[in-house]
């Protein structure tokens, strides 16, 4: 038969590393929340600050951990919506793909912005039309570092998150010798409930941590990576926020950090003078644009996968050659713009905080849905501990700080849900039909057989492309399939009846039956795909079938008089439901038989067993 590839829908390719989670991770939590807001949070609760900023790291951990174990199951672009839309379905997943890209974008607009601010300290007279300018310079500029590829975007990341976190350590390291236990005194002025009702106010310095799985899909290794990479960035960061808030603290005096929105490096400056100030506010603009490249990173996802989804117009999907969501980048780069110049951002930013906790809530009822699903082929790499209670309790808490966010955030949340039902009850309701996790559940509790189970179907598939399942199944065939010499000119049907034979009881068939399937397909039956070099394939009755088999002529035989001499022949049999596996092997054969001196060595060996390791050498080197 001719071979036919299926023309392989572009994706994302993994190309983040571990370093790269880590920084983009840390990049996007370091930002206003370190250089701005512990003045704010300092006026409200005093020296114990420092304890708030400790309780909302620990409030971060349930959001973080319920992440990490779904992002380790379903590895996929989007994130937390893709988790939200599987569990509960396509209306409540479009309400959160549409919130959490809001948020991340408002977001890296406020982060866009704070460059433009700090740039005025070394420039006084810079007008605010000039720093909303330089914000959308920025964004420009980030746009184009996502577009030539997320590879470039995530070096970037990485030297700029290097460079800040040098500066931080310089700051805590030197400033802990200039620390006055007085200014400690007295540590809770206003009491301990102002404590808690800061940590409130100081979580949305670390709401950027999640923001690393709506890259799943371009993370290498996503079963340690991604849980690693988070828990690396939550230590190292609440580490960092803690150590520099205590140095700050303890080096200025109470009027000074009320008085200033550049705590930290008002705290350089008073220990390391002039450049002390320079240097950490060089570190402060450094944290902005590291949230800024991150936060345009990640937040370009959401639109891909609500487009793969079909919940928003398909154009959000395509990917360049590059392998990059083209559309999507560009598309949350002119909103962030727009946001930037024409919108006010304050308003902005508390609406895409209580946004946030709005998703941490049902992330965390999302956990609990796949688990009580009981799902095949929900296998994460990392289980959260403490389940449900570490759920629970994350519930309870989040929904504690939407409270606290004041009645004018409720109203935005409750209109910004409403906006999502109604968008997807006018656009995506009669174009999408989706089985998910809390379906399946009912019809577990209830008896009732209502589903087909595709969800599950689905989590196979991510599995397998998690693992290299398909990759490791192959070179395992390779290792355990069958090689035969031919010596002579055989007929179609002489070979038909050989594989036959040879492969009737692998895959558990009758060999009569075989052979007619075969038989039927003998016109097509040599396809060269490269001089000398022919494949046989063929798509049979029944599940879970796939075998291969490799014939080897020496001094070259025909398979029928009016095709050309050939010296191998590959033959690949399979199954109706795995042909997507099925194209992939035939993929490889061709970059097996292409390979330049694959044809010598096959034809000089002179042990077959030999050629088995001719086949895997080459099958390494194709990569």
């Amino acid at each position: 038969m001719t071979v036919k590839l299926r023309k392989k829908q572009k994706s994302l390719k993994r190309e983040l590393g571990l370093l790269e989670v880590f920084c983009i991770a840390s990049g996007a939590m370091i930002s206003s929340g370190l250089f701005i807001l512990p003045s704010i949070a300092y006026a409200q609760t005093g020296s114990s600050v420092i304890v708030s900023y400790l309780i909302a790291s620990l409030l971060m951990l349930p959001a973080m951990l319920s992440m990490a174990e779904l992002a380790t199951a379903m590895p996929k672009e989007g994130g937390d919506f893709f988790f939200i839309n599987r569990s509960m379905g396509p209306a409540i997943g479009t309400v959160g793909g549409l919130a959490s890209w809001f948020a991340l974008a408002s977001k890296t607009a406020f982060a866009l912005i704070g460059i433009g601010a700090f740039v005025q300290l070394f420039n006084p007279d810079i007008t605010p039309l000039t720093m909303k300018l330089i914000a959308v310079t920025f964004c420009i500029l980030f746009a184009g570092i996502n577009l030539i590829g997320v590879k470039h975007a995530g070096r970037i990341q990485v030297i700029l998150v290097a460079g800040l976190l040098s500066l931080l350590l310089i700051y805590v390291f030197v400033g802990f010798f200039h620390i006055q236990p007085s200014r400690f005194e007295p540590f809770t002025p206003h009491g301990f409930g102002p404590i808690f009702a800061t940590a409130g106010l100081v979580f949305i310095s670390y709401l950027g941590l999640t923001h690393i799985c709506s890259l799943a899909e371009e993370i290498k290794k996503p079963k340690r990576n991604i849980p690693l990479g988070m828990l690396l960035a939550w230590t190292v960061v609440s580490t960092l926020y803690i150590l520099v808030v205590l140095v700050t603290v303890g080096v200025l005096d109470n009027t000074t950090i009320t008085s200033t929105l550049m705590p930290i490096s008002r705290g350089a400056e008073a220990f390391l003078g002039e450049i002390g100030l320079i240097a950490l506010s060089a570190a402060a603009i450094l944290a902005f644009i590291t949230t800024a490249n991150g936060g345009l990173l990640s937040s370009s996802r959401y639109p891909l996968a609500m487009s793969k989804d079909q919940l928003i117009p398909g154009f959000f999907s395509k990917i360049s050659k590059r392998g990059n969501p083209v559309i999507s980048i560009l598309f949350t780069s002119v909103f962030m713009i727009l946001i930037i110049l024409f919108l006010d951002l304050k308003d902005l930013v508390e609406t895409a905080s209580t946004l946030v906790l709005l998703m941490f809530i049902l992330v965390n009822l999302s956990i609990i849905i796949m688990r009580k699903g009981k799902l095949r082929y929900y296998l994460p790499s990392f289980k959260s501990p403490l389940y449900p209670w570490i759920q629970i309790t994350g519930i309870i808490g989040y929904s504690a700080l939407i409270v606290q966010m004041g009645v004018i955030s409720l109203l935005l949340l409750g209109f910004f849900v409403c906006l999502g039902l109604v968008w997807y009850w006018l656009f995506a309701r009669d174009k999408v039909w989706r089985e998910y996790s809390f379906i399946q559940g009912v019809e577990r509790v209830s008896g009732m057989k209502s589903t087909g189970h595709l969800f599950d179907e689905e989590l196979r598939k991510i599995l397998i492309q998690r693992d290299d399942i398909n990759e490791k199944r192959f070179e395992k065939l390779l290792r355990t399939c069958e090689f035969l010499e031919v010596f002579k000119y055989n007929r179609p049907d002489n070979f038909a009846w050989m594989i036959a034979n040879k492969l009737a009881d692998r895959l558990d068939i009758d060999k009569d039956k075989l052979y007619v399937l075969l038989k039927k397909r003998q016109d097509d039956f040599n396809s060269i795909v490269h001089p000398g070099i022919a494949i046989i394939s063929h798509i049979i009755p029944g599940y879970d079938k796939f075998q291969i088999l490799f014939f080897r002529g020496k001094d070259g035989f025909f398979l029928c008089d009016d095709k050309n001499q050939i010296h191998a022949l590959f033959i690949i049999i399979a199954s109706d439901d795995l042909k997507s596996y099925y194209y992939q092997c035939l993929m490889w054969l061709v970059q097996i038989a292409e390979q330049p001196d694959f044809k010598e060595k096959w034809i000089k060996e002179t042990s077959t067993e030999y050629l088995r390791e001719i086949m895997l050498y080459a099958w390494k080197k194709r990569k």
